[in-house]
Order: structure tokens, then sequence, then C-alpha cells
């Protein structure tokens, strides 16, 4: 495994001038973007023929054509009979088999392929939860002392799926070449601007922009922003409690139908708020982290997904929390358990075109706008098993029906409704994998408090609350404690790609000396011809 460069092409085996199936369609799409990309101006001031066009040193060409509609859209066409091919090994055909993700890497990229691979990864690791939940919610329903052997359960199983998948992330990952992956190195983002200069660890011209203003916007405006919108979610389901208590006081005093139909308001008027509230905040946090100025696109995603995912599972959760921790009814809980949500998109007929036609057809087709909203469908999946699953155990085993029809439903939006996206090189699902595991910290400490509401639990302890609190205090600790032993014990990378990277590594070591000794061999031989020279003279 080494990174390709032009130089060297003739050093990698299956190389050849004439072969096209040497880079993946997803790798040459990624260098054409890539060359579009930094197309950057120099010393022009406009667009040729577009004087409102402006331009400054530094500014993306590409973006500045279609900020000023100039270029409308950017986007790689399907190839018709790679499509085919990766369709009828992907959900043409309804069998419960594991996903091509090569293929899928191939044609689409790396970061959809990881989607894929973790979508497929965590639906099978949910069969496990699904399998101990549905005996549990037939036969130890009402026992809460049981809470204790499946939160336990829970701990583990959340634990060991998110290593697992770390080394099968890597193993994937390496296999690709992505694995290591400098982030130093990269081109600036397209939307990065600043003063044009050179990059003092590259020495390549770029716009050059203060780390120390990037910080400021974020913490005097971004950081604010966001809290403010988290206290005012809070004083919405604040409200929405408020008005389901009248509607249901309302109801028990006079008992009449319209009074009945009343008690379904609320809900209707908060879920309408929280959609609004939703898009809202979702445009100004995309505004916000474009503002921020980040270098690398890879920074401006964490940065977004951090200020989107606080504020959803501030929404979804907050409410279970209050109810299991406030309020205290646990048949209340159990109707809130599990919420599971799909958007049905329409479908596109499969129509032979030529290129202009195609061309034609596909521009008026949905644009993929990211991995986001499926990971964060994933990851809310992940709260309602991982934080309440003891009080609705039924939740795994949705989530598993749920996700066996997503695979096939998110391969065709994939193939058939989106315009194809342009790939996107990735190691790992990247901040994902942090609110994962966030999320199952979170998990032990819902158990912990869940198990120590109980009414069983709490007969253990009729006259003194302090030590019942000692008792889940040091229990949650003891959970913690095992949860990082085992995040420790099982290694992120297994054994053979360390090795294989530390080979690399080493490698890459001994040719750099062998070029450094080479160039002083060249360099003392020029000085000794010289020096000869001199002295003939």
């Amino acid at each position: 495994m080494r990174a390709f460069t032009y130089g060297t092409r003739q050093n990698f085996k299956g190389f050849d001038d004439n072969n096209d199936d040497f880079l993946t369609m997803a790798e040459c799409q990624f260098i054409i973007k890539h060359e579009l990309e930094n197309l950057r101006a120099k010393d022009e001031k406009m667009i040729p023929g577009y004087p409102q066009a402006k331009l400054y040193p530094g500014k993306s060409l590409l973006r500045r054509l279609l900020t000023s509609g100039i270029v409308i859209q950017v986007f790689p066409l399907h190839d018709n009979e790679a499509l085919k091919k990766l369709e009828d090994t992907w959900y043409t055909r309804l069998t419960l088999k594991y996903q091509p993700i090569d293929n899928i890497r191939g044609y689409f990229g790396e970061t959809i392929a990881l989607y894929f691979g973790f979508l497929e990864y965590f639906t099978f690791a949910l069969i496990p939860m699904a399998v101990i939940g549905l005996p549990y919610y037939l036969f130890v329903w009402e026992d809460y002392d049981k809470y204790v052997i499946f939160a336990s359960f829970n701990l583990i199983w959340s634990t060991v799926i998110l290593e697992v998948w770390k080394r099968g992330c890597a193993n994937m990952t390496y296999r690709w070449g992505t694995l290591v992956m400098k982030r130093q190195f990269e081109e600036p983002r397209p939307g990065f601007h600043g003063v044009l200069g050179v990059n003092s660890i590259t020495g390549r011209e770029e716009p050059l922009y203060p780390s120390y203003k990037r910080q400021l916007r974020i913490y005097l405006v971004s950081l604010p922003f966001v809290c403010l919108c988290l206290y005012f979610s809070l004083y919405v389901m604040m409200i929405y409690f408020d008005m389901e208590i009248w509607a249901l006081g309302l109801h028990e005093n006079s008992g009449s139908e319209w009074t009945s139909i009343l008690l379904y308001v609320p809900s209707i008027i908060y879920a309408i708020v929280i959609e609004i509230m939703n898009r809202l905040y979702r445009y100004a946090a995309e505004f916000l982290t474009s503002w921020e100025n980040h270098r690398l696109e890879s920074a401006y995603q964490n940065h977004l997904i951090l200020k989107v995912l606080v504020f959803n599972f501030l929404n979804c959760f907050a409410s279970l929390f209050y109810i299991a921790f406030v309020l205290k009814d646990m048949k209340l809980l159990r109707q809130h358990g599990v919420q599971v949500k799909r958007k049905v998109q329409a479908l596109k007929a499969d129509i032979d075109a030529t290129l202009y036609e195609q061309v034609i057809l596909e521009k008026e087709m949905g644009t993929y706008m990211g991995t986001f909203d499926d990971y964060l469908e994933l990851f809310l999946q992940f709260g309602y098993v991982s934080l309440f699953s003891c009080v609705y155990p039924l939740a795994a085993a949705f989530a598993v029906l749920n996700n066996f029809t997503e695979v096939n439903s998110d391969a065709l939006k994939m193939c058939r409704v989106f315009k194809r996206s342009f790939s996107e090189p990735s190691a790992s699902i990247g901040v994902w994998q942090l609110a994962f595991e966030t999320m199952s910290v979170i998990s032990v400490v819902t158990n912990c408090a869940l198990i120590g509401m109980s009414p069983q639990v709490n007969a253990v302890f009729p006259e003194s609350k302090t030590d019942l609190i000692l008792i889940v205090v040091a229990v949650e600790h003891a959970l913690l404690a095992l949860k990082f032993i085992l995040a420790f014990a099982i290694p992120d990378k297994p054994r053979h790609i360390q090795v294989k990277l530390a080979r690399l590594e080493f490698e890459s070591l001994e040719a750099l000396k062998q070029q450094q000794m080479k160039l002083a061999a060249e360099n003392l031989k020029e000085e000794s011809r010289v020096s000869g020279k001199e002295t003939e003279t």
C-alpha cells in the first residue's frame, strides 16, 4: 500500500497508460473535482464578461461561478452500464445477503460506502438486543429488578459493537488506501477565504486566515446562539406538557367526544413546531458554520454535525428524560419508547438516452445532501435502544425491521432518485463515531438511574434514600469503568494492520534516508568537481 503519484506510476501493480480500470470511477471523479475546486483567482478582478461576479486573490472560481448563477449545477453523470451491474448485486434482488461494499466504494466513493457498511453492521449488531428484548418483553416486562440484567447487557453490547466496528472500518479503509490520511496536507475547501499567501507546511499558495478569528466567532457567536436555541427548545417542550395536562384535565371534567379529540391537539402542534424549529435551526447552523470559515471540509462537517446533533438530541430525548426522571411515569415513558420515521422518495423512470438527454434528465433529479440525515436516523435509533430499551425492550426489534428495508430504500435513492454525488475519500465515519460513543456513556447513567427508581429497588431501602443513591452511583461508576476497560482492551486496528502501518512508516523513513544520502553524495561530488576546476585555474 503506497500513495499513488504520477511520477512513480510504473511501480504500481496493474498500471498501464491505456488501462482505464486502474483508478476507480470514484477516484477519477475526486481528482476532477479537486482540480475544479482549486482553480483560484490571482490578479483577476472579475469573471470575464460578468462584471457583477467580483473576484479577489484566492477566491475559488467555481464557487463564484455557482454563486453568481453563471454555472447552475456541477455533478457527475451516472454510468448506466456500471450502475446496472451495481444494482444487480445490491438491491434489485430481495435476498438476505451482504452488500457489495467494495463495488459501492468504486462507484460512489468511500464516504457513501462507509455509511452503507455501517448501516449493515449496525443492523446485524441490533439482532442480539432484539432477540433478548422479545422474551424480556413477554415474560419479565413488569419486573423492574430484571433491569439490572438487561441494562448490564445493554452496556456491554453498546461498547463492544462500537469497538468492533472501528476494527472492521480500519480493515476496509486500509484495503481502499484511505486509512492514513494526512489532514494537514489537504487542500482548503472551496468556501474557505482569506488573504492569499504561502502555506508554511506545504509551501503552496493558498488563502490564509488567522485561527484566533475563527475561535472568536465560534465561542462568542456560534456557541451562545446554540445555547439560546437549546433553551428555547426546552421552553417549547414545557409548554407542550402544560398543554397536555390542560387537555387531559378538560377531558376528565367533561368527558365529551370533542375533548377526547382535543387530547391529540398538543402532540400535533408540538410536532409541527419542532419540525419548523429543526428546519430553521439547520439553516442557521449551516450559515454559522460557513461564517466560521473552516479551512478543511472535514472541520466544517464536524462543526456542523455537532451543532445540529445537539439540537436534535434535545428535541428527541428531552421529553423522555422529563417523563422518566421528573414525572416518573413509566407507563407514559413506554408509550413514547420507540419512534421510527421513514421518508418515502418518488421513483424515477430508467430511460435510455443520449448524453445530452441524460444531462437534461439527471439535472432534474434531487441533489443528495450527504450522509448527515442518514447517520442521524441511526444515531437516534441507537439512542432509543441504548437509553430506554430496558423500559421498552422492543425498540431494538423495531429498529432491525426498519433497517432491513432501509438498506434497499437508501440504495434505490442513491441509484435512481438522486443525482450522482461527487466521491469523497474517508478513513472512518468521522465525528459520528464520537457521537455514538458519547451516547453509550449517557446510556450507562440513564439505565442506572432507571434501576434506582424502580419500586423493587426502592423497597430494599425504605428509610434511607441516601444509601440508595450512593449504591446507584457506585454501580454506575463500576459499569463506566468496565466500559472503558473494554474499550481499551479491544484495539481500534487489528494487529496485522498495525504491523503493516508500522512497516510502511519504517520503509518511508528508510527511503527518505536513502534519498538524503544520495543528495549528499551528489553535492559532495559537485563540490569536488568545482574544487578540481579551481585547482587547475
